[in-house]
């Protein structure tokens, strides 16, 4: 069922979604079996239609491309970059003190319902020069959210979890939608990397195609590989709360983007991951299941909040 491509294992969702017993068993089985051994894998009929992704790529660079002093004015600093435009250079990793070679737009979790959950966020920052960009990314949210939500629940039940575990934590979840803009390199890097090697914080991280080339991932023999999903491909990886979740049975990755060939570099690169969290309150303290003799408990209780207040701290986008 799971084929090779760049190290990175293919996987179908409809054989979750729409299979029988049998497809659905073997897809949890590929998937958990991907993320134990590599912690990237690559989704096939996902759910996110192409021509969705086409207007979000479409709009998102419809943004990067206004005047600066307009992006400035949808930076809103108190927001410590959750919501609205972050400027060039102000995030690095984890462990870095050079920043990352990128500006971003984050949009996050929208409340429809009578959830008291919606207190805790801020409004999202609407671009009033680019109409269609606002109610693009709401749409694409939703979509993402709903394939990150089967992906949630195939991996509950290889955890041997009931599927529903983590629906009612990422049900209205604190989940970000970020596009990202890597400008054209205009002299002499310091370095190779455009965005230092780092793990994401979330539960799991969806990726849809990047316009470039230029994301890696460390695999077990500590080689960097390159990852170019497929037009009709996600990328899903697994993220700091996850590994936390199931101390460590399920790793998250370490990834990278490194600069284009010098003949690219007159190009931008944009890309859009959707960082699925839970809300605020979710307990990721280690499942009783994955901690035993052999592997024993090596994270402190903590709740999602507090994680994520603490690693915003890190990158440098809250002081």
């Amino acid at each position: 069922m799971a084929t090779i491509t760049h190290s990175i294992p293919v996987v179908d969702l409809a054989a979750f979604t729409s299979g029988d017993a049998k497809s659905k068993a073997e897809f949890v089985q590929a998937l958990g079996k991907a993320y134990e051994e590599v912690g990237f894998v690559a989704v096939k009929n996902h759910g996110i239609p192409d021509a969705l992704i086409a207007d979000l790529y479409k709009y998102v660079q419809s943004f990067f491309a206004l005047p600066s002093d307009t992006k400035y004015q949808y930076e809103i600093p108190e927001l410590a970059g959750q919501r609205g435009y972050t400027s060039f250079g102000k995030e690095h990793a984890k462990g870095f003190d050079a920043p990352d070679l990128k500006e971003f737009f984050q949009f996050g979790q929208t409340v429809e319902d009578d959830d008291p959950v919606a207190d805790e966020y801020p409004p999202n920052v609407v671009v009033k020069e680019v109409p269609e960009f606002t109610p693009t990314f709401q749409k694409a949210y939703r979509a993402f959210e709903q394939s990150g939500q089967h992906l949630l629940r195939a991996i509950a039940l290889y955890l041997g979890l009931d599927e529903q575990f983590f629906d009612q934590n990422v049900h209205n979840g604190n989940s970000i939608l970020r596009a990202i803009h890597y400008p054209p390199i205009t002299q002499e890097p310091e370095s190779a990397i455009r965005a230092e090697q780092h793990e994401d914080i979330n539960l799991i991280t969806l990726l849809v195609g990047a316009s470039a080339d230029g994301l890696q991932i460390l695999d077990k023999q500590d080689n960097w590989v390159p990852v170019t999903s497929l037009p009709e491909q996600i990328v899903v990886n697994v993220g700091d709360m996850l590994q936390r979740l199931t101390n460590n049975r399920l790793k998250s990755t370490t990834h990278r983007v490194v600069n284009p060939p010098r003949e690219m570099w007159h190009t931008s690169r944009y890309s859009i991951p959707f960082f699925l969290h839970p809300k605020s309150g979710m307990r990721l303290d280690c499942l009783e299941s994955c901690v035993d003799d052999k592997h024993p408990l090596e994270y402190e209780p903590i709740t999602a909040g507090e994680y994520l207040d603490e690693r915003l701290r890190e990158i440098g986008l809250k002081k």
